[in-house]
Parts: structure tokens; C-alpha cells; sequence
């Protein structure tokens, strides 16, 4: 367990105050927030843990919203991982290093334009979108923001009340974004008609029209800003087919159509 001698001066020793499990390796976890914390909605915090090797450090996104009192992480237990398999034996009340620095570059601002965000996840990679679509900002910059989840079976789906709450009745009344959660399933096919749901891969899904033609929106250099979080591989066949498509990275300075973030 951390102790306030394994802390550096770069962090803070912080409580743990709730968890939440979603499956048997799928979980949500709540922490104290460090006094001045601040951060971006999309970015990540470095938390720190420790057993009899000593202290260790890991990144993890956000899912809180910059305003809430507390911060919140969504994780998945990593087998053979060692610092996963201490947040799996997290209880409330455990003490847990949080750095005083927020960090990443996957956030709203990145784009200097555009009318669609869209947001690309697999699994864990959903987390910093619930802090994105928690930021009045994004509401007031983009008129549809579409959050499109990936995961391999339908248990998986996480956030899934609280996103289609956010779907039928926008907290910030006064804007006029649209939020559309898209989601798909990889290992089983519903026999029934869901209205949010699709079956296949996002490559899949780009590939073939299925998500824009779910979405009623296409995917073009001008409107669409895309960002696209979770496994390697996703990430790098979705690049491959943007880039097809005349859409581009954004870079430091030159602006762009999609960011990126790898979750391992």
C-alpha cells in the first residue's frame, strides 16, 4: 500500500471514496481530487500505487468533469499486470498517489474548426469521452457530438445510462449540440431491433457506411473532427482509413481533422 514516504513532490497521497464494477475485470473508481488540480476534458492523470516492489506509475484518463469534486478513472484488470492487480484490490478508503500534473493532448481544443465531433472508442477508451461530453465548451463549439463505443460483448457497455441521459436531455439546456451515442458489439448479434446498437468492428463500420449511415451523418475534411481512442490496432487501421479519405492528423502546427491516443 502507498504511504506518504513513497510520495514524490511532483504528487499527492489521495483516498480513494467509491468504486464501481461493471463486469468481473471492467470497474470504475472515484478519488479525492488533489487541492489545485486541474485539468482538460480527454486528459490524463498519473497515478501512483505500490506493493512489496516498491511504488509504480501509470496513466489513466479522466472521466470526471473538470467542475466535480472528486476524480474519476475507468479501468480494466490487465491480466498479469502488476499495478492492475492492485487497483483491483482497491477498497474505499485505500490511500492512492495522484501527480499534481495533468497531461495529454486529446482534447477539444486540438481543433480549430469543424461542426461534427466525433468520438471513437474501444473498451477503456470510452473514458475520456464522459469527461468531454461533461464540458459546456464542447456543446457551445460542435452541432452534433457522436460518441461511438466498441466493446466485445454487451455487458461491456459502460456509462451507458448516463450517456443516454445526456442523449435525451442535454444538461446545458441553452446550446444547441445533439449528442448521438452509437454502440457495437464484436462477439454477439442481437436478434432484436436496438436503437443504439450496431454489430462489427468501427473499421468495419467506417468501411462499409453502416456508422455514418446510423449516424445520418457523413464523415468529410470539412465537417467532421474525429478523435479516436483505445487498442493500437483500431487506431492504426482507422488512421489508414481517414487518411484514405483526405483526412489528417492534427499536428502542432498545422491544424488537422483527427487526434489519437493508444491505451497500451
Amino acid at each position: 500500500m502507498l504511504n506518504a514516504e513513497q510520495i514524490t513532490e511532483k504528487a499527492t497521497l489521495e483516498t480513494v471514496t467509491a468504486i464501481h464494477h461493471w463486469t468481473e475485470t471492467l470497474f470504475s473508481f472515484k478519488t479525492t481530487r488533489p487541492n489545485g488540480y486541474v485539468f482538460t476534458p480527454g486528459q490524463y492523470a498519473r497515478l501512483g500505487l505500490s506493493d512489496e516492489r516498491g511504488p509504480l506509475w501509470r496513466a489513466f484518463s479522466i472521466t470526471s468533469a473538470p467542475g466535480q469534486p472528486y476524480l474519476e478513472f475507468f479501468a480494466i484488470e490487465v491480466e498479469s499486470g502488476a499495478f492492475s492487480a492492485m487497483l483491483k484490490k482497491l477498497k474505499e478508503g485505500d490511500p492512492i498517489g495522484i501527480e499534481k500534473q495533468s497531461y495529454g493532448f486529446m482534447t477539444a481544443d486540438r481543433f480549430s474548426d469543424g461542426e461534427d465531433l466525433w468520438m471513437l472508442a474501444t473498451g477503456t477508451g470510452l473514458g475520456p469521452y464522459i469527461s468531454i461530453v461533461q464540458d459546456p465548451t464542447v456543446w457551445e463549439r460542435f452541432s452534433n457530438l457522436i460518441v461511438v463505443h466498441c466493446v466485445r460483448h454487451a455487458n461491456e457497455l459502460a456509462y451507458q445510462e448516463q450517456l443516454l441521459a445526456l442523449k435525451e436531455k442535454s444538461p446545458f439546456n441553452s446550446l444547441s449540440a445533439k449528442l448521438q451515442l452509437i454502440q457495437t458489439v464484436t462477439r454477439e448479434e442481437s436478434t432484436t431491433y436496438h436503437p443504439v446498437r450496431l454489430h462489427g468492428r468501427i473499421t468495419t463500420l467506417l468501411e462499409n457506411g453502416a456508422l455514418e449511415k446510423h449516424a445520418g451523418l457523413p464523415i468529410t475534411v470539412a465537417s467532421s473532427r474525429i478523435m479516436i481512442c483505445g487498442n493500437p490496432q483500431m487506431i492504426d487501421d482507422t488512421r489508414r482509413i481517414l487518411h484514405k479519405r483526405g483526412l489528417n492528423p492534427c499536428r502542432r502546427v498545422l491544424p488537422g481533422q483527427f487526434v489519437t491516443e493508444n491505451y497500451w
